[in-house]
């Protein structure tokens, strides 16, 4: 592995992209102000488990061909995009939650969300590409460690961090719509908010520069 000096400067590194807001975080917000807290933190561990494909995709060197074949990272930049977009719509045109059937609800958007969430993280090139420029950084070929394992170990560690800070969001988010989940007008206000966010995002990700 790198040197302890190297790790530091590693982690410092990491934390400090994890916890300036991004995508992700915005994410993970929007479906939580728009399904609750519980579908949230499912979004969040599905950001994390479609994190790892890019991370043994950097891991194996796939990651190289958004480089190499900028096609291939267009299609997969506006597929990212059109599903973001797609999802904010209906959020932004789903009925408002009653209080009796919250439950069974909740049950059923965690899930969903979770889902969609592995979706949205694979198909965001922008996420393979930080690994395959990141991580590199931090890589030791003189190590002990196989340079294959060294991305692993060191991707699962964006990975966790990135996911902290996304998990913090959500319960920063979660404590705003305890407080107005009360009031109908003002949950409808939140679901349309958490759509709009996803549409944000989707059309940002499919304008922004490569």
């Amino acid at each position: 592995m790198p040197s302890m000096e190297l790790l530091l400067a590693f982690l410092a590194t990491t934390a400090i992209f994890a916890y300036i807001p991004g995508p992700a975080m915005l994410y993970a917000a929007a479906q939580t102000m728009a399904r609750g807290r519980w579908s949230g933190l499912m979004a969040t561990l599905g950001i994390h488990l479609g994190g790892y494909v890019h991370v043994f995709a950097a891991a194996a060197g796939l990651s190289v061909l958004f480089h190499a074949v900028p096609v291939l990272y267009m299609v997969v930049k506006f597929a990212g995009a059109a599903y973001l977009v797609w999802l904010g719509i209906s959020l932004f045109r789903a009925k408002t939650q009653g209080e009796r059937a919250l439950p069974g609800i909740q049950a059923k958007s965690g899930r969903r969300a979770f889902f969609e969430s592995i979706t949205v993280e694979v198909l965001n090139p922008k996420t393979a590409i930080f690994f395959v420029a990141f991580l590199p950084q931090f890589i030791d070929a003189s190590a002990a460690f196989p340079v294959w394992l060294q991305f692993v170990i060191l991707g699962t560690i964006v990975n966790l961090m990135f996911s902290s800070a996304d998990i913090a969001c959500v319960i920063l988010a979660g404590v705003l719509i305890t407080r107005l989940k009360r009031s109908s007008m003002a949950q409808r206000a939140m679901q349309r908010v958490g759509g709009g966010v996803l549409v944000g995002l989707g059309v940002h990700l499919a304008f922004q520069k490569s």
